[in-house]
């Protein structure tokens, strides 16, 4: 097969990227370790950005979202016996959405899907070939059992953290910066109405607590526990148990609604980037070039924005062979990822207790001055809130 870009990866960030090259007339075939299935019911995250969202409204994949999706002006911060709001449009004049991962890939399919998209689900034993030429290529074994070989203008990939695309730059070009956090989250999904209007974050002696949410019925709820939890140990009451305490069950009024829990797992929180996010003409898009914890709700955000810096790059270098704005997209992501990575370790480490009464006390002290200072609250909106995607990185 010959195309213009292969895409490696069917999830939001291949599916975007995708998507807005076909719009520019670029034709795009994606190739998929995983089932069509698998793809679209993984559980991740579930709060949009504001430039993310008109990203979407502009590209034409707005209009569930704004049907289904949930507006939110800001959050709650909590510690003990106080809790307090930060209004992201009163501080920053735009706030966020609720809006899942999986329903913004159940968007992407469909359009795709429309527009006729080649797409080769459960491929294996794939192989990237050729990425230092003008001519990569992807070889792979398609769930027909035949090997099927693309050839192509530019690779990107958009597989994620343990795809094969990553390890393709050899080490003599590429840096890798880790950290693992010592503690996980136990996450849950619960058929009920969600307690709050809006995501509460809870500082608290026994560990971090969140209640988030995915529509007006479903709760998404997480407790900090340690690493190498085991979910077969907490039961359901207890993890409701645990809930209302870190998330201030019975003050003020206030009462968390337990519910049934239709899924539960535990994941490890942990950091890394990878740079730099081209080599040759393989481009890294998305969780195969970062990964930053949950905490300040940015991996499918960096994702989206680096698929619209990426976009009009791969236009301009396979349509009019210009490889400027291809040559510094790798620099022009890499500003925006280390930011978020930065803002999402503060707000992990601010919110997650260690067991050390001192760090305990700075992380009060922290809490108290975010929640008292416009300045803190308005350093936090703006990073939760999202940072403008550059203009002109798209046409749409």
């Amino acid at each position: 097969m010959r195309t213009q870009v292969a895409i490696i990866g069917a999830g939001p960030a291949g599916m975007l990227l995708s998507h807005l090259l076909a719009a520019e007339g670029i034709d795009t075939v994606i190739v998929e370790a995983r089932s069509e299935e698998y793809v679209l019911g993984r559980i991740r995250a579930g709060i949009l950005e504001h430039g993310s969202v008109e990203l979407l409204r502009a590209a034409g994949l707005g209009s569930r979202l704004d049907a289904e999706g949930l507006p939110h002006r800001g959050i709650h911060l909590q510690f003990p016996r106080e809790r307090h709001h930060l209004d992201f449009i009163d501080l920053i004049g735009r706030g966020v959405w609720v809006y899942g991962q999986t329903e913004v890939q159940k968007d992407l399919v469909a359009a795709r899907s429309a527009a006729g998209q080649s797409i080769y689900y459960e491929a294996r034993d794939l192989e990237i070939s050729d990425v230092e030429t003008d001519r990569p290529s992807l070889t792979f074994v398609g769930s027909d059992g035949r090997r099927q070989t693309v050839v192509a203008d530019a690779v990107v990939g958009c597989d994620g953290s343990f795809g094969p695309s990553r390890a393709v730059i050899p080490d003599s070009a590429k840096q890798t910066w880790h950290r693992t956090y010592p503690f996980s989250w136990l996450g849950v999904l619960a058929d009920v109405a969600p307690s709050t209007d809006e995501l509460i974050y809870a500082w608290h002696p026994d560990g971090f607590a969140m209640h988030s949410m995915r529509s007006p019925s479903v709760s998404r709820l997480y407790l900090q526990v340690d690493n190498g939890t085991d979910i077969d140990d907490w039961s359901h009451q207890r993890i409701w148990d645990a809930l209302a305490a870190r998330l201030g069950d019975g003050q003020d009024g206030w009462t968390l609604t337990p519910g049934p829990i239709t899924e539960a797992s535990v994941l490890p929180m942990r950091s890394y980037v990878q740079t730099p996010m081209r080599h040759g003409r393989l481009f890294l898009a998305g969780d195969s070039a970062h990964i930053v914890p949950p905490t300040g709700a940015k991996g499918l955000n960096l994702a989206i924005a680096d698929v619209a810096l990426l976009a009009p790059a791969l236009v301009s270098l396979v349509r009019d062979d210009d490889s400027r704005s291809a040559d510094t997209y790798s620099d022009d992501a890499l500003r925006r990822v280390w930011r978020c990575t930065h803002f999402s370790w503060w707000m992990t480490s601010m919110l997650h207790t260690s067991g050390d009464p001192f760090d305990d006390q700075l992380q009060l002290s922290q809490l108290r001055w975010v929640c008292s200072s416009e300045a803190g609250a308005t350093g936090l909106a703006e990073n939760y809130a999202g940072l403008p995607i550059p203009s002109g990185s798209t046409r749409f």
